[in-house]
């Protein structure tokens, strides 16, 4: 995950908040264990956050949105294939320095279920988080050749695939299921394009 420990109060309250949620998910994990793991004071976090947990979360699932967001349009300025090779160097990295403790806080957000029949706003983010990644995909796709309908069938597949697999991984202790994925992810972009 993003570190920014030297960074203002409220973005290190949100990178932490991230970097919580990627290990234990949104509903075992308290705000102020989310404040305590940013190394913040609990009324500095209420005073950024006021509506609590759920304000808290949903910007912990833009920051993570931005973050991989980032990297993903600067490695598709070469392509899709070198911008699918950094979307799974960026979760390998995130799996694999945190010994398989850590995942994607989009994901985690994503798979709990809301206590009310509303959307929450973390989960109406995570939607967002993951429509953003499918269109930088989708549109490196199309600009380097592939069918505009096939390129966004391929970017919801790459992003279903990579964040499914990260779960496996954390599941099995294992990065083998990320190798395999991308393999066949990149077989897949290669034929996309006329590769």
């Amino acid at each position: 995950m993003p570190k920014s420990s030297d960074a203002p109060s409220r973005e290190r309250i949100v990178a932490g908040a991230a970097d919580m949620i990627s290990r234990r998910g949104l509903s075992a994990t308290s705000i102020r264990e989310m404040a305590k793991h940013a190394k913040a004071p609990l009324g500095s976090t209420y005073h950024y956050f006021p509506e609590g947990k759920q304000q808290l979360a949903t910007e912990a699932v833009r920051y993570t949105g931005e973050w991989v967001a980032r990297g993903l349009r600067k490695e598709l300025e070469a392509g899709p294939a070198a911008g699918l090779r950094a979307f799974l160097a960026l979760w390998r990295g995130v799996v694999v320095e945190s010994d398989f403790h850590a995942g994607c806080p989009v994901l985690a957000v994503s798979i709990e279920e809301p206590l009310a029949d509303e959307v929450p706003p973390a989960l109406a983010a995570a939607a967002e988080v993951f429509d953003q990644w499918e269109s930088l995909l989708a549109a490196s796709l199309r600009e380097h050749g592939a069918e505009a309908g096939r390129a966004a069938r391929l970017a919801t597949l790459v992003v279903a695939a990579v964040e499914g697999t990260v779960a496996m991984c954390r599941a099995k202790r294992s990065i083998q299921p990320l190798d395999d994925t991308a393999e066949q992810l990149q077989a897949l972009i290669a034929d996309a394009i006329g590769n």
